[in-house]
């Protein structure tokens, strides 16, 4: 592999796991409402494993060249976005922050984490363009490994990068606002909206050229 393209690559992936979005939003939450993030920040990743399982295999490109097939992907991912943020909201005003309330999850509350934080991402079409459009451009046809060994490499790479930066985001979240409760309220609640309107803005991607072609017709 290219030394050069990978550090641009490490420089890029690190900016984007660094850039708040909704897998943030969703780290900052399991950070004050659960026992242990770990299971959300490894649910984050696996979507992301998924990805690149895709890319490698060649069915993300096949399915971003498919308007129709990333459209219903962009609705899906907008609803449940919605879903999980209006259950984020909902909880917001009754949410406790106290070492008994954490030590009160159960294991089974923990995958059901893990399989949230893989849907997040794992759904998210921004994410299946990410390595279709992105990923690409780091891979070096001359160097001595494969073209899907490197671009699976990439990919694990941005994984990698991305479960330190959402650990340390639910860690600080933890650390800094649970003897806050009053605070760890509002970020949770801010974390809710965040995903909603992030769903929103994409089910009116998909819906207003819809609507506009109606209109035209």
């Amino acid at each position: 592999m290219n030394s050069q393209l990978f550090l641009a690559f490490l420089v890029v992936a690190g900016a984007l796991a660094c850039t708040p979005g909704v897998d943030w939003a969703y780290s900052i939450a399991a950070g004050l409402k659960q026992r242990s993030f770990l299971p959300a920040v490894a649910g984050l990743c696996g979507g992301y494993v998924l990805h690149t399982v895709l890319m490698v295999a060649g069915l993300a490109a096949l399915l971003a060249g498919l308007p129709g097939v990333l459209g219903w992907l962009t609705v899906a991912g907008a609803s449940y976005l919605l879903w999980l943020g209006y259950g984020t909201i909902r909880s917001w005003r009754t949410a406790t922050f106290s070492a008994g309330a954490e030590m009160a999850a159960a294991s089974s509350n923990q995958f059901r984490s893990f399989l949230q934080g893989m849907g997040t991402s794992g759904i998210n079409p921004k994410g299946l363009l990410f390595y279709v459009a992105l990923v690409p451009q780091f891979v070096s046809p001359e160097a001595s490994l494969p073209v899907p060994v490197q671009s699976g490499l990439l990919g694990l790479t941005f994984v990698l990068l991305a479960g330190i930066v959402y650990t340390c985001v639910a860690l600080l979240a933890r650390k800094l606002l649970h003897s806050r409760p009053g605070a760890a309220r509002r970020v949770t609640l801010a974390s809710g909206i965040i995903m909603v309107a992030l769903g929103m803005v994409l089910l009116s991607e998909q819906l207003i050229p819809v609507v506009a072609g109606i209109s035209w017709n």
